[in-house]
């Protein structure tokens, strides 16, 4: 009797579980290249606005030729923009990282006679889903916001209030078949919440390139030259 309760006593000790709390310091160190254009106004000496234009998937590559296709590069071919115009070109196989963009942005900052009160972030697409996460992970960067046909990612819609300061443009196409314009109705009813200044405006007629209207027209740069951070 003696004999088997020992043994029963020495199983269930070899069978007990405990927990162990740990704790782990590491660095985590990526990588990452962008190329870029960066537009200089004529008069540089005095402080100017910076604006970073994102674009989308069809403009990735090496090509940085690409990135003139759309958006203020190209507006600034015929017409005078007197800021600095930020773009960078993400690389293939790859999406936007907001990390990169962000040291990309202080990399500019630093290099330039930049006014930090006067940043505008625009992007089109697949850039202004990443001008949407950008925004959010460093708010207090910008001075304004112009998203065009641009996918929502959850964060955004949760934490839709942390931008309430930013002034925000947001335009789309009624038949866009790429992203659907339910994204943009969705996060300008987040804002809507709390958001001091946000329109969104829906072409009825136009499809997934609601950009072309935009970029092309100077009342989006006038908006955006007004704009100054509080």
């Amino acid at each position: 009797m003696k004999f088997i309760y020992a043994l029963l006593f020495s199983s269930l000790l070899s069978f007990s579980q405990t927990d162990k709390i740990g704790n782990i310091k590491t660095e985590i160190v990526i990588n990452k290249e962008l190329n870029y254009i960066l537009h200089v106004p004529k008069n540089s000496k005095d402080k100017k606005p910076l604006m970073i234009f994102l674009h989308g998937s069809g403009e990735k590559g090496t090509d940085i030729e690409k990135v003139k296709v759309h958006g203020p590069l190209k507006y600034s071919k015929d017409h005078e923009l007197d800021s600095y115009i930020l773009v960078p070109q993400c690389p293939e196989n790859e999406y936007w990282n907001s990390e990169v963009l962000y040291q990309l942005i202080l990399k500019i900052e630093k290099e330039n006679n930049i006014n930090t009160n006067r940043i505008y972030l625009t992007g089109l697409s697949m850039g202004a889903w990443a001008a949407w996460n950008l925004v959010f992970a460093h708010p207090e960067k910008f001075a304004a916001l112009v998203t065009i046909a641009g996918y929502v990612d959850r964060i955004p819609m949760i934490e839709n209030c942390k931008i309430a300061k930013i002034p925000t443009r947001m335009f789309h196409g009624l038949l866009d078949d790429v992203v659907n314009v339910d994204y943009s109705i969705w996060m300008y009813k987040k804002l809507k919440d709390c958001s001091v200044d946000v329109e969104l405006t829906i072409f009825d007629d136009a499809n997934h390139d609601s950009w072309s209207r935009v970029y092309d027209n100077p009342e989006i740069y006038d908006w955006m030259f007004k704009q100054v951070k509080k």
